[in-house]
């Protein structure tokens, strides 16, 4: 008796979601919508596959019910242009994840905060004050160092195998972090090894419960069981400590030294720059604030370990297999090369 029951449950639940659709004129879905986890049952990896399968059976816009949320899928040009023209305020928004909530201090950072006056503040503070033009060209002495040093290394490990996915991120990070502390934290003259190690331990957990908040944000029940959240207020706590510290250890440079510029360098960080406005409008340029920007770098990484990279599980698409490459130079470069 209980499995008729439970049997008739699940048709009338699927019927009602159906006709809801119809009713609300929504965008086609694929039927039926399971209780409880929707269209999950639909998606396999490769994901980028699973999406182009629904769509060449759905059409070029679907709505899709992935556990809790609905997620619409635009597969065609005409269609992503009309989102993101004629509609661009109503997709403006990122939906509220839990990384937004604890690692984007409650959806208040700039790659979080809602479309309105705090995330025009945020962008213009970034676009005027951090990327502008004449900011990234004061530092393109940093890009040009950190590519010789990597080509220095490369030529170190004349004939050995180098993991260049692992390469190019360190170089990456190591640009971003010297433009905003004006430190580097991967390779030869790294910064103290224990704030070093503080940074890197972050960089590779922050990746580690992004993934696993990422399944937590469609079926919740996972996110409490699984601790995702308290992992994540954990984590917030380090990269908040991490930030201060470095604004801390700034504020106090700079009061030393008015000029704002250590001896090894002649240009300002961003957190130098963002201090000396702090300076003038301490109600405007918080430490919070400071801190939000600096947050607003992407510090998401894979682990050093070797990992499976088929098709990635992931929206973007990887290489079928890591780049790896043999470096040996070239006879007329071998005077060259050490004198860069």
């Amino acid at each position: 008796m209980f499995l008729h029951f439970l049997l008739l449950y699940l048709v009338l639940y699927v019927l009602t979601k159906h006709f809801r659709n119809k009713i609300q004129n929504l965008p086609p879905s694929p039927f039926p919508a399971l209780p409880i986890i929707g269209h999950l049952h639909l998606i396999k990896k490769p994901l980028h596959r699973s999406l182009s399968e629904i769509s060449n059976r759905h059409g070029p816009v679907v709505l899709l019910q992935l556990g809790s949320r609905r997620v619409l899928v635009v597969s065609s040009p005409s269609a992503a242009e009309e989102c993101f023209t004629k509609n661009d305020i109503v997709f403006a928004n990122r939906p509220h994840l839990l990384a937004g909530k604890h690692l984007g201090r409650n959806y208040t950072t700039l790659p979080w905060a809602p479309h309105g006056d705090l995330w025009r503040n945020l962008r213009k503070i970034s676009s005027l004050e951090i990327f502008s033009s004449n900011r990234l060209q004061l530092l393109s002495s940093i890009r040009t160092d950190e590519v010789k040093l990597l080509i220095c290394r490369l030529f170190k490990n004349n004939d050995e195998i180098i993991d260049m996915k692992s390469s190019f991120f360190e170089l990456m990070l190591n640009v971003m972090m010297r433009m905003i502390a004006g430190k580097r934290y991967y390779g030869e003259n790294e910064a103290e090894v224990e704030e070093g190690r503080r940074f890197r331990e972050i960089v590779t957990e922050t990746f580690q419960v992004s993934g696993a908040s990422a399944v937590g944000d469609f079926l919740h029940v996972l996110a409490m069981i699984g601790g995702t959240e308290k992992r994540l207020m954990k984590l917030q706590e380090k990269r908040d400590g991490f930030l201060q510290d470095l604004v801390d250890e700034h504020r106090r440079r700079m009061g030393n030294n008015k000029s704002c510029f250590s001896n090894e360098r002649n240009y300002k960080t961003m957190i130098e720059v963002l201090l000396t406005l702090q300076e003038s409008e301490p109600e405007y340029y918080k430490d919070e604030t400071i801190k939000d920007l600096m947050a607003c770098f992407e510090w998401d990484r894979v682990s050093q370990e070797m990992v499976d990279m088929t098709e990635g599980t992931g929206l973007s698409m990887p290489k079928a297999q890591p780049l790896l490459a043999r470096c040996t130079s070239r006879p007329s470069m071998a005077n060259l090369l050490p004198q860069i």
